[in-house]
């Protein structure tokens, strides 16, 4: 159960980054999907937009490293599921890999700058990178842990935390970017 349930998120993640669909990641893809990250930034927020595409260099480079076992400078889908499961998600990776990009969106996001993300925020990122408003909105309630109509820093570190680590299918995080299903 445990590979299934994060073999399944991170085969929507592959889904999510494969910006051209041809069923391998490539830096181009790489940097397509830190661009639709950045579309979502308020206009002249250049520092959180340098560490989103440095952050997502990071990754590519330790995707490619770990993950590109057959050296041919690009990354399939089962090499990304066990890199991910292997490396990005390890201690050592996952901090610089994946928060660091989190921190950032976070920052671009919070347009008004209060240091939550309300729900038109939360719903307004995802449209932008074409998840529907209805899902989005879903995960929102989720990931709202307190019920106070707003997402904290501490709230989005933790959904996503438990979207790139936790095994539990409940775990508000794992609908980060949908439902996550029974096992195939």
């Amino acid at each position: 159960m445990t590979h299934a349930v994060k073999g399944q998120k991170f085969g929507t993640l592959f889904t999510w980054f494969d910006q051209d669909g041809d069923g391998q990641l490539t830096h181009d893809d790489m940097r397509g999907t830190a661009a639709a990250f950045a579309e979502v930034a308020a206009w002249g927020d250049e520092a959180d937009l340098a560490a989103m595409r440095d952050a997502f260099g990071r990754w590519w480079r330790l995707l490619l490293t770990h993950g590109d076992a057959d050296g041919d400078g690009r990354v399939s889908r089962q090499e990304f599921i066990t890199v991910m499961e292997r490396e990005v998600t390890s201690p050592e990776h996952f901090e610089g890999a994946v928060m660091a990009i989190i921190d950032a969106l976070m920052n671009a996001l919070d347009t008004d700058r209060d240091g939550v993300l309300s729900r038109d925020e939360y719903v307004r990122m995802y449209d932008a990178l074409g998840i529907p408003p209805q899902r989005s909105g879903e995960a929102f309630t989720r990931l709202d842990l307190d019920g106070n109509g707003v997402i904290s820093r501490e709230e989005f570190r933790s959904a996503v935390s438990d979207f790139y680590l936790s095994t539990d299918p409940d775990a508000p995080g794992s609908h980060l970017l949908g439902p996550v299903g029974p096992p195939a």
